[in-house]
């Protein structure tokens, strides 16, 4: 992008740069901070300073690239601007805000929507409200990640927020794409150290496609090595490499702390709460642009179930007014329609639903009564109505095999066991996760699960086995294309922050796994450094792991999916075999005294075991039969000292590590008590 030229052709000073205190006091919502300026990378060098002082009314915008402009606004989508044809029949509502948070993991958008409602009044002054008040999930909690989108609503002076807090995680990216249809606009929070992540990059990409406005808070701004003029630098690249518009570039930035609830339009200077933001989503976020008097139109964006009401269908109403009672068409397309009617209405207020008997376009809305409500189903006029486009996701890149638990111990622990529970719960996971697809397998009891990557699929996995099922899954493997009779894998960007002294060992296993090098820098004065390289997917299997134990539990590890490309070759991801019982029984401290010498076990005494059962990790590649319950055998001999066994600690691992631990031959056997491992029969070419 010729950026220079661009600059050189539109920037003048004296017309573009200098605005005078009088049109500073007409627009008080500048673009960008009010107390200095960051010029992108690409700028200097050219005669420009890397910041220029706003003391005498001195401003910059990035969307300057074109012509020299008469005034300063907050980023609104051309669209919300001007309105030709139809158009000219929407009205845009003022008394609503609809807005998503988007942004990586652990750049903290749950934390800050938790200040947000504290500073709304949403809670008692006396009332205990626990951390993450978004993440009801105990899984979520569990895990530390948002998993599942929420929304929620605060009132602001004369204006209701309707928020919804989203996934961060790469894997949950079909719950971000499915709520950006609800909202006008979107917060992108972007931590002040770590600067634009893979995840903030497919967030963003996703909210410009949807013409969204975008307000940028710089969050975490209270921390040591904060680098506030490289990360607003940083997100702008990002958005001229991502296409946005003009309008779009035009990006207000927030500066804030959501831990301690504050915020401002400089990192030097944060108010003692959060209006600065709430100012700018008013001022910045375009209310919504709604038909009053059309035929209704609703799009189906979320289902929750209630043990009550039955299935509840949320999302926002685009057109007409819905009434509690209504006689309604649901659509799928224009020739699948059926009849329903609504029974209950419910609107979000503060930390709740509240029911309602009538809602207006332009507001989010929870409606029950139609009880096969499907995610991007219309709910429309029972004469006019027309269906809204519905929802596309980005396709699955990884595929796992399910099927019913074959193990000696099958039945002691679940409830659910037989291939028809099995199949009724997988197919009933895609009426809310549209990311995810379900096919029926080789047999009749095996099903294929595709998903967004393991940690997807993972999560349904522990969701289920919490809900009393019992089952066997497969290793995870990548979904392959054929295009021109050329193979075609999956390739992410993977980004490692990690200690400077530990960048040798990790290279060295990204490269083993056909990873190249995009990028390698260092991160602030904490003495920790950034690499970035696009590896095939199939390298990523149980890279995790080899890079906390290379790192000694210090490496974060962020992946995202990037493109299709060709085949990369063999990659071979497990250098060491697996350690096998021989026999049914239980393991005795005189047996893992002698087996422990062969590799790491992952039993201990007292445990009962089966044929086939993994046991350990073989120090050497190959698997090893072992006898874990052989006891000592008893004499008529008394001894005057019973022999001591000093045992190592056995390795700990938890569902996630299993499925990334686990090649072709084997499975995990998942229940609600246990997570094992063991040998696929299918697979027996050797003899335990």
């Amino acid at each position: 992008m010729d950026m220079v030229s661009a600059f050189h052709g539109t920037l003048n000073l004296k017309s573009s740069l200098l605005i005078d205190q009088s049109r500073r006091t007409c627009n008080p919502n500048p673009c960008r901070s009010s107390s200095s300026l960051f010029l992108p990378k690409q700028i200097l060098g050219q005669g420009f300073p890397l910041a220029l002082t706003t003391d005498s009314a001195l401003h910059f915008c990035h969307s300057s690239r074109t012509s020299n402009r008469t005034a300063i606004k907050c980023s609104v989508p051309a669209a919300t601007e001007t309105a030709t044809g139809k158009r000219n029949q929407l009205i845009t509502r003022r008394d609503i805000r609809n807005i998503a948070i988007v942004a990586h993991v652990d750049h903290g958008k749950t934390t800050l929507v938790d200040a947000m409602l504290k500073q709304a009044k949403v809670f008692r002054e006396n009332q205990f409200v626990q951390e993450r008040i978004m993440d009801s999930n105990d899984l979520e909690r569990e895990r530390g990640i948002t998993i599942l989108s929420k929304n929620t609503s605060i009132s602001y002076k004369d204006t209701k927020i309707n928020i919804i807090d989203t996934p961060g995680h790469s894997d949950f990216g079909g719950e971000v794409e499915r709520v950006l249809n609800m909202v006008e606009g979107v917060l992108l929070v972007v931590d002040s150290v770590e600067g634009p992540m893979p995840q903030t990059r497919f967030v963003l990409k996703k909210a410009l496609e949807f013409g969204h406005a975008v307000v940028v808070v710089v969050n975490k701004i209270d921390r040591p090595s904060a680098r506030p003029e490289f990360v607003v630098n940083s997100t702008f690249e990002l958005f001229i490499e991502l296409n946005a518009t003009d309008e779009q570039c035009d990006f207000q930035v927030i500066y804030a702390s959501g831990i301690k609830g504050k915020a401002g339009l400089s990192p030097e200077n944060l108010a003692d709460d959060l209006g600065p933001l709430f100012e700018a989503i008013t001022r910045c976020i375009p209310g919504p642009r709604i038909d009053r008097d059309g035929a209704l139109q609703m799009l189906v964006t979320s289902t929750e179930y209630d043990g009550h009401k039955g299935r509840v269908a949320i999302g926002r109403l685009h057109a007409g007014v819905l009434e509690r009672g209504m006689d309604v068409r649901v659509c799928t397309s224009e020739d699948a329609c059926r009849y329903a009617k609504i029974s209950e209405l419910f609107v979000y207020e503060n930390f709740g639903r509240v029911p309602v008997e009538t809602v207006e376009a332009g507001d989010i809305c929870a409606v029950c009564g139609i009880g096969d409500i499907m995610i991007g189903e219309t709910i429309a006029d029972k004469n006019y109505g027309k269906p809204l486009p519905a929802i596309k996701v980005e396709e699955p890149t990884v595929k796992m095999a399910f099927c019913i638990n074959t193990s000696p111990f099958v039945g002691r622990e679940g409830k659910y066991v037989t291939s028809r529970n099995l199949r009724d719960r997988l197919y009933r996971e895609l009426e809310r996760n549209l990311a995810m697809k379900v096919e029926d397998g080789e047999t009749a009891d095996t099903f294929i699960v595709s998903g967004r990557g393991t940690l997807h699929i993972t999560i349904l996995i522990e969701n289920m086995r919490r809900e009393g099922y019992e089952f066997m899954v497969g290793p995870p493997r990548v979904i392959n294309k054929k295009l021109d009779d050329k193979l075609l894998e999956p390739f992410e960007i993977a980004t490692v922050e990690l200690p400077e002294q530990y960048m040798g060992p990790v290279v060295e296993l990204l490269g083993k796994r056909r990873g190249q090098m995009i990028d390698m820098q260092g991160l602030g004065s904490e003495g920790t450094s950034f690499i970035k390289y696009k590896i095939p997917t199939r390298g990523l299997l149980g890279l995790r792991n080899a890079i906390l134990t290379a790192s000694r539990g210090t490496a974060i590890l962020n992946t995202i999916f990037d493109s299709y490309g060709p085949w990369a070759g063999d990659i071979n991801t497990r250098d060491q075999g697996s350690l096998v019982a021989f026999e049914d029984g239980t393991s005795t401290s005189y047996a893992l005294s002698s087996s422990q010498d062969r590799g790491q076990m992952f039993v201990e005494p007292g445990i009962e075991v089966y044929k086939g059962q993994i046991v350990g990790i073989h120090q050497r590649p190959g698997d090893l039969s072992l006898n874990i319950c052989k006891k000592k055998a008893a004499t008529n001999v008394r001894s005057n000292k019973e022999q001591t066994v000093i045992l190592d600690t056995p390795l700990d691992y938890s569902l996630d590590d299993c499925i990334e631990y686990i090649q072709e031959d084997e499975l995990v056997e998942v229940t609600p008590s246990s997570i094992r491992m063991c040998k696929n029969p299918k697979f027996a070419k050797k003899k335990y």
